[in-house]
């Protein structure tokens, strides 16, 4: 068990979840059950054992039903707020921008379908050392668990892009980031904007550090990364 740390995380866990269909329709992701267990629960156990003591769920589709189940967190030893994207989906950097009022002046973001066997501790004290106003841990894939779409050279997040794909790109965003919440300020309140979006403007302004995980990420966002994970989970 890690040592506690002050810094939140906010958990982007409004998507429709349109792969996982029809195991979707009814309930949303984080609920979707996994080794006897909503996905969120595990999330949040690995969270706690990793020192998270404050999560804010930034929830859209169906967001009421974790809200019902997951309360206040006590259960998981883990304090949870909630922050609903409202009548229109705001996507992921506008479910963060709307969420900014409950995470303070920096915060962990990570995505509702991701497991990362990560300790946290280490990642914010690069962050802090690096004096950067962001940062993404990045993972050397070489596009086996999904595809590849970072260049991370010299210690560096040289290019981002989900959308080009570059023969150099080995690495690929492994689903946890760090930012001050000063980021997001240049950015419309309830309008709809990628965190892509933001992550690729910081690069661009060499303000996104990169911190390279040796473990690989687990994800339940599709039906084979949901199998794969419950196999992983089971065998624990």
């Amino acid at each position: 068990m890690s040592a506690p740390l002050e810094i939140p995380v906010a958990i982007l866990a409004g998507g429709l979840a349109t792969r996982l269909r029809p195991i979707t329709e009814k309930i949303p992701k984080s609920l979707v059950p996994v080794a006897g267990k909503p996905f969120l629960a595990h999330q949040l156990e690995l969270l706690r054992s990793r020192g998270i003591r404050h999560a804010v769920l930034c929830v859209g589709y169906l967001g009421e039903m974790i809200q019902r189940d997951f309360g206040d967190g006590r259960n998981y030893g883990i304090k949870l707020d909630y922050s609903f994207d409202g009548k229109k989906l705001l996507g992921t950097g506008g479910a963060i921008k709307r969420a900014l009022p409950k995470l303070g002046e920096e915060f962990f973001i990570l995505y509702g379908d991701s497991y990362l066997p990560i300790t946290c501790a280490p990642v914010a004290e690069f962050f802090h050392r690096s004096g950067k106003l962001g940062l993404m841990t990045v993972y050397r894939n070489e596009g086996l668990y999904d595809t590849s779409n970072v260049v991370f050279a010299d210690g560096e997040i040289k290019i981002y892009d989900k959308k080009i794909r570059l023969p150099e790109m080995r690495h690929i965003d492994y689903g946890l980031s760090l930012f001050k919440s000063s980021v997001f300020d240049a950015y419309p309140a309830d309008e709809k904007f990628d965190l892509a979006e933001v992550m690729g403007k910081l690069v661009r302004e060499k303000q996104l550090a990169g911190f390279e995980v040796p473990e690989r990420f687990y994800e339940m966002g599709s039906p084979a990364g949901l199998a794969e994970l419950e196999t992983l989970l089971r065998s624990k």
